[in-house]
């Protein structure tokens, strides 16, 4: 048997399992949403302490993807995905046992960092048991739609499991997950024959190619602390230090000779599509659940429980994965991202239009199923075009790439949506002495910022859907431009 067909046999094996740790990594995001009012309980947590809880999982994900996809290349990306997996997994039960919120907050920030690990390996591995061409579209096809479907079942989990029992049970399934994946013959083989390149197995000078140590603190430092300024902090200094950590990385890259990140993978004609897709619909999935759930209980008096059954429809992105692969093979990927993006536009219509007496039927039976199947053929076709022509020996870091720039639209596009939605309420809302026109109900002011920013979203969509038809075939990369990067 050639060693083409043994690694695609072991990539069909694997792949289930490394999808569900994709998923994993996802929920694991949200799966203390829920619960936050009762660990504030037990812990006497201040609203500080409990926003810093909440985010910490997701910065040291976001900021050490980077580095994690760099060192699937250099070390293996089954090494690494182990090790990722491995620490993942205790931080999980260090969290399940944790006494006391400090220990509780360690825990969720390594966690977090396995994660980092473990996400840009794992889609190493699925890009190099497939070979160039349509299985490998059809496979990352699934993948792009894995990252949604993890953040929507999380939330519904977190829900489910904290309404039955202790906040600390809905961080054993993650642990759980983690060891069925190192446990697995499967996912070992797939390690074993990893991707070839400098950072697979057996590669000659695998190990004496030196990381770029000063581009990963940079890196690292300035996604985390931007990160933090827009999700949690007072007042514009940990954003703009963000800022200006990022702007000396991008300056130490341009001149070191081995960089972190080879700029030409930032600005080669696939990226400049897939990577801003991909933020724009992981903001717009993370804006639209953020929103309408204070929507549905604040302004329409739904209980938790009925808000998260409303929410059922998005579960549908899961479905989207094999008719996407089916579409991108058919007319391609970056139809595929366009049309994709049309029908994300679509659902934004009746969410633009929302106020406080909207009839139920235009969110949960129209504007949701909508999103769902729109958000997922878009993450599909994008992430298709984003691992595409990438070098073996740069799968880890272009998965890395993939995966930043969903961590990263959550952050910076829901923080400026809720800028956006925050003034037009104040706008709406102002007292009927302080301005021209009279104030409105406070629940018709609050819906109207709501509706303002969904109407941006869509007028975002259109946007990125015009430029991905306009934009010249991107599903392969030149012999050019593959030497460029690598």
């Amino acid at each position: 048997m050639s060693p083409t067909t043994t690694r695609e046999r072991a990539g069909r094996a694997a792949f289930p399992l490394l999808g569900a740790v994709q998923v994993t990594l996802i929920a694991a995001i949200t799966l203390l949403a829920v619960p936050l009012p009762a660990i504030q309980r037990e812990f006497g947590l201040t609203q500080g302490e409990l926003a810093l809880l909440s985010s910490c999982y997701g910065l040291a994900f976001g900021g050490l993807l980077l580095l994690g996809g760099r060192l699937a290349d250099l070390r293996g990306a089954g090494r690494v995905l182990r090790a990722g997996l491995a620490l993942f997994g205790a931080a999980g039960a260090a969290g399940v046992l944790a006494p006391a919120f400090p220990v509780l907050l360690a825990a969720r920030l390594v966690q977090g960092a396995g994660a980092a690990l473990a996400a840009p390996a794992a889609l190493a591995l699925v890009t190099g048991m497939h070979p160039e061409g349509p299985r490998r579209a059809r496979a990352l096809a699934v993948w792009g739609t894995l990252s949604v479907s993890g953040a929507v079942g999380g939330s519904l989990l977190s829900g489910l499991v904290a309404s039955l029992g202790s906040w600390r049970w809905c961080l054993l399934l993650p642990v759980a997950v983690a060891a069925a994946a190192l446990a697995s013959r499967p996912v070992r083989r797939a390690g074993a024959l990893g991707p070839a390149g400098p950072g697979g197995p057996g590669a000659a000078g695998a190990g004496r190619e030196r990381l770029d140590l000063p581009g990963a603190l940079l890196g690292a430092g300035g996604l985390v602390l931007l990160g933090h300024g827009l999700l949690t902090a007072h007042g514009p200094v940990p954003a703009v230090a963000g800022i200006l950590l990022l702007a000396a990385f991008v300056a130490v890259e341009s001149r070191t000779a081995r960089p972190l990140l080879p700029p030409r993978m930032l600005v080669d004609r696939a990226r400049r599509l897939a990577l801003p897709v991909i933020l724009l619909t992981a903001a717009g999935s993370a804006a639209s659940i953020f929103f309408l759930s204070l929507y549905f209980q604040q302004v329409r008096g739904m209980s938790a429980a009925q808000t998260s059954a409303a929410f059922l429809p998005n579960l549908l992105v899961i479905g989207t994965g094999p008719v996407a692969a089916r579409v991108i093979g058919r007319f391609g990927p970056r139809a595929a991202t366009a049309a994709g993006l049309l029908v994300a536009a679509a659902a934004m219509t009746p969410l633009a239009r929302l106020d406080a007496a909207t009839p139920w039927p235009a969110i949960v039976l129209v504007a949701l199923p909508l999103f769902a199947a729109g958000s997922g053929l878009a993450l599909a076709g994008a992430t298709v075009i984003g691992m595409s022509g990438t070098p073996p020996h740069r799968a880890g870091l272009a998965g890395g790439l993939v995966n930043t720039a969903m961590e990263v639209g959550p952050t910076a596009g829901l923080a400026v949506l809720v800028a956006i939605a925050s003034a037009r309420t104040a706008a709406l809302g102002c007292p009927a002495g302080g301005c021209a026109a009279p104030a409105v109900a406070p629940a018709d002011a609050v819906t109207g910022g709501y509706a303002l920013a969904f109407g941006v979203l869509g007028a975002a969509f259109l946007l990125a859907a015009a430029s991905a038809a306009v934009t010249r075939n991107t599903a392969e990369n030149t012999d050019a431009q593959r030497k460029e990067i690598a």
